[in-house]
């Protein structure tokens, strides 16, 4: 496992910003992965995603909280596949200074979400939604363009 460099940080919050969803997949309790497409925002390498509080997403965390994702950045033959993949921890986002963060950078990201905010009447993820925040612990790299299958292993530090 290497160390996380500066430049391999910047790579890697580089491929996060280029991208607008996500493969998040969390543990069922019958021990199953459960993978599902989400979209997402990030500060640095912390993500944040939006659940339904009622969610299958939801009661896994709630059982475990290990979570890895995965995402692929557009190519148009094999040797241009670049990716990652992250292990690390889910939690809701409790602190209210956090929640209005995250919000703030959810909305800069989906502009739509403003004007969904705004929509007269009750809204659908009312009382029903929940701030993820996923705080990885190991982050592969995949880069093709570096030989067929090239990857690099990286412990987040703490």
């Amino acid at each position: 496992m290497e160390t996380l460099t500066p430049e391999a940080r910047a790579m890697i919050i580089g491929m996060l910003s280029a991208q607008n969803d996500l493969t998040l997949a969390t543990i069922r309790p019958d021990g199953y992965p459960q993978a599902t497409t989400v979209s997402f925002a990030n500060d640095g390498l912390t993500i944040y995603v939006g659940i339904g509080m009622n969610s299958q997403k939801a009661h896994n965390i709630c059982h475990s909280d290990k979570v890895s994702l995965a995402l692929t950045q557009p190519y148009q033959d094999w040797m241009q596949i670049r990716g990652l993949s992250m292990a690390g921890r889910a939690a809701v986002v409790v602190n209210g200074d956090e929640q209005m963060r995250v919000s703030t950078l959810m909305v800069a990201r989906y502009p739509q979400l403003k004007e969904m905010m705004a929509t007269p009447g009750p809204q659908p993820w009312s009382g029903n939604m929940a701030l993820l925040r996923i705080t990885p612990e190991v982050i592969s790299v995949l880069d093709y363009t570096r030989g067929f299958g090239h990857t690099n292993l990286y412990r987040v530090p703490a």
